[in-house]
């Protein structure tokens, strides 16, 4: 029977040590790619909540003038003017999902503008195994878009007196609205018929 002297014994020992090392080394990596993954995919939650949230805002933000505009016949024009960016929902939104706002703008378009905006995570990566990540943060940018999908409106004249009495909208999805200059609907009633608010690729 063969026996194993103290000295295989003690050359095996360093063998076992680096082994063990080389695991733990590999469960921290793992761990620090997941930690990162996590933030990633949150920073990235905060910016879509963000842009959506901007794009809203901007959308319930443009009622007044999009009223003013019927009377004068002048809707036409309103609608090629382009959404304001209130950034300070944005930041809000980034916020209430634990990152900072670091950009954020509005890409004008023909009836479609998009607002865009970056955020940065609050919390860093700080793996031991990974150095520089105590102050490496997650990043990451959405856009929203903000499209009028009832284009064409029909306005009517019912007394041919020059002024219009009534706007109808045949909207994209189906749906038809009408609005008279004279006596309008709240705007939060009509305003997510006339205008489609969603997440765009970049």
């Amino acid at each position: 029977m063969a026996v194993r002297s103290r000295s295989d014994r003690g050359q095996a020992f360093p063998i076992y040590v680096v082994m063990v090392a080389g695991l733990l080394f590999l469960a921290f990596a793992f761990f620090a790619v997941g930690k990162a993954s996590a933030l990633r995919n949150g920073s990235q939650g905060a910016a879509d909540a963000a842009a959506l949230a901007a794009a809203q805002k901007a959308r319930d933000n443009f009622g007044t003038g999009f009223y003013a505009s019927l009377p004068t016949n002048m809707l036409d024009v309103f609608l090629n003017t382009p959404f304001a960016a209130p950034c300070y929902e944005a930041s809000r939104l980034a916020a209430a999902n634990d990152a900072r706002r670091t950009s954020c703008y509005a890409t004008p378009g023909h009836l479609r503008d998009r607002i865009t905006v970056g955020v940065r995570g609050n919390k860093p990566v700080d793996s031991p195994v990974l150095p520089g990540s105590e102050n490496k943060k997650a990043k990451a940018k959405a856009t929203a878009l903000i499209e009028f999908r009832c284009p064409n409106p029909k306005a009517v004249d019912f007394n041919s007196d020059g002024v219009q009495d009534l706007f109808i909208f045949t909207c994209r999805n189906g749906k038809i609205l009408e609005i008279a200059p004279g006596s309008p609907p709240p705007w939060e009633s009509v305003s997510r018929t006339l205008f489609d608010v969603r997440l765009v690729d970049q």
